[in-house]
């Protein structure tokens, strides 16, 4: 196995609702087959699926996969980046869960949760910068 992700996919109770949640975040949708929206990220895709169709298609009750101890995080280039993304997660109808602020390791971040309660951490590491194009690596890239 190949050491990436391709695609992340969340379950979600309302498609709609989820959908515009991202694109008022300023994502853009892909197309996608009837059931499914994606949005293309940087080298990976991040799809939403209806849970009661997830479930079914895995063989569990919706309650079973609930939402699982996991988070997504969407690093930035700088603290005030964090602040503007957090506030506009909100305006789009998302629930902060910790306010921006510093970490013990020397980075700044805060958590939010999307409408189906998928969190996300949104954060400044200034020992990972990102690459022009906005990836992402460990110890960031060599100049």
């Amino acid at each position: 196995m190949e050491q990436r992700v391709s695609l992340i996919t969340l379950g979600v109770r309302d498609m709609a609702a989820s959908a515009d949640f991202y694109e008022r975040l300023g994502w853009q949708r892909v197309e996608a087959q009837d059931g499914v929206v994606a949005f293309d990220l940087i080298g990976q895709t991040l799809g939403l699926y209806p849970l009661a169709a997830l479930a079914e298609e895995l063989g569990v009750t919706e309650d079973r996969l609930g939402c699982g101890a996991i988070t997504l995080a969407h690093n930035l280039r700088s603290k005030e980046e964090v602040c503007a993304l957090l506030s506009r997660v909100e305006a789009a109808g998302g629930t902060i869960l910790k306010p921006a602020q510093d970490v013990f390791w020397g980075g700044y971040h805060g958590y939010f949760a999307d409408p189906d309660g998928h969190i996300w951490e949104v954060a400044h590491n200034p020992f990972s910068p990102l690459a022009e194009d906005g990836a992402f690596r460990w110890n960031g890239y060599p100049e």
